[in-house]
């Protein structure tokens, strides 16, 4: 597939409406100049020791699809593939962080996930992460590109790699078979899939998992928002609280994060940046993924999230985790102090 197709591709999902509204951190550049751009990558390359700086200032501050246009120039310019001449030129986790700004957001998380079903075990938190928290839209473009990508299907290779009700509550999330939000609110229906989460957890003994998969993977988001607070009313426990006493492990973390993206997403990302800043250094694969897959999404929402829940901005707590390019780079993407 050529690098203009796949970018046109880009072009028609980035205008296509969405299910949910976008709040980026990184935009598209005003007054952009590919080849200016260009010319100046292939400078900060070539320098002695590399000019991070240049390249992270550049990369940042423009929309994947002004990236892409970078990248046409870069090669007509050079006679070269900007993706391997940086990926030449830097080391570490900025460069992880760069390579990833070179995919589209679709095209980072297939890789994402293929890198969390690679070799012999599998990274179920990262494959719980990515594919309990992307909506229908998301997940319908992975699976596109997932396969353009790695010639398999996406579904297959999840499946292949889990078993059991865990399996089929990951195979159900990634068919993506969320209805989509309508402007009716049916009590009726809100008030009968609340009481059967109820009877098929809590109140029995053991637990009726395919009725808890069916209801919260086919729902749409703001009905299954509402099923949720109803549920109380039946439950001495709220949905989390269930979820903690009836499944345990993988199916655990999995419905823990499903519920939790249906209630509040921006929050759910927020948690797991705080959780990549726990220790003195950073998780720098959690960071740098929250960070890369969420830019041109949702970051600026998930910053709001972050600062009323820990009462400091993202943009201190990752100065704090951090350091040198790694820190200037996390800093871009973040695009501002709350």
């Amino acid at each position: 597939m050529s690098l203009v197709s796949e970018f046109l591709g880009q072009l028609t999902l980035n205008f296509g409406g969405s299910e949910e509204e976008k709040s980026p951190t990184v935009r598209p550049a005003e007054d952009f100049e590919a080849d200016k751009d260009a010319a100046r990558i292939e400078t900060a390359i070539k320098t002695k020791g590399v000019d991070e700086q240049t390249i992270i200032d550049i990369l940042t501050r423009r929309s994947y699809s002004q990236r892409r246009d970078i990248a046409f120039a870069y090669e007509k310019r050079t006679k070269k593939d900007m993706i391997s001449a940086l990926k030449g030129a830097l080391k570490g986790p900025l460069e992880s962080v760069i390579l990833g700004l070179m995919k589209s957001t679709a095209q980072f998380d297939a890789s994402e996930l293929k890198n969390s079903m690679k070799g012999l075990g599998t990274d179920e938190v990262t494959l719980i992460e990515l594919v309990c928290s992307r909506s229908n839209s998301e997940m319908q473009e992975i699976k596109k590109v997932y396969k353009e990508m790695h010639k398999k299907e996406l579904e297959s290779d999840v499946s292949s790699d889990t078993s059991g009700d865990f399996r089929k509550l990951l195979v159900a999330l990634v068919k993506g078979n969320r209805a989509e939000p309508s402007g009716v609110v049916d009590y009726e229906k809100i008030d009968q899939d609340a009481r059967d989460l109820y009877d098929a957890g809590v109140k029995r003994k053991g637990t009726d998992v395919a009725t808890w998969i069916t209801i919260m993977t086919e729902r749409s988001v703001p009905h299954l928002q509402k099923v949720f607070d109803r549920y109380k009313s039946y439950s001495p426990y709220d949905m989390k609280e269930s979820i903690k006493k009836e499944v345990k492990g993988d199916m655990e973390n999995a419905f823990l994060t499903l519920v939790q993206c249906i209630e509040n997403k921006p929050l759910y990302f927020a948690s797991r940046l705080n959780d990549s800043m726990q220790s003195k250094g950073a998780k720098d694969k959690l960071l740098t993924r929250i960070m890369v897959s969420r830019c041109e999404v949702d970051l600026l929402k998930i910053r709001t999230e972050f600062k009323k829940q820990y009462s400091k901005s993202l943009y201190q707590t990752i100065t704090e985790h951090t350091k040198g390019d790694y820190q200037r780079v996390m800093l871009c993407l973040c695009g501002g102090d709350d």
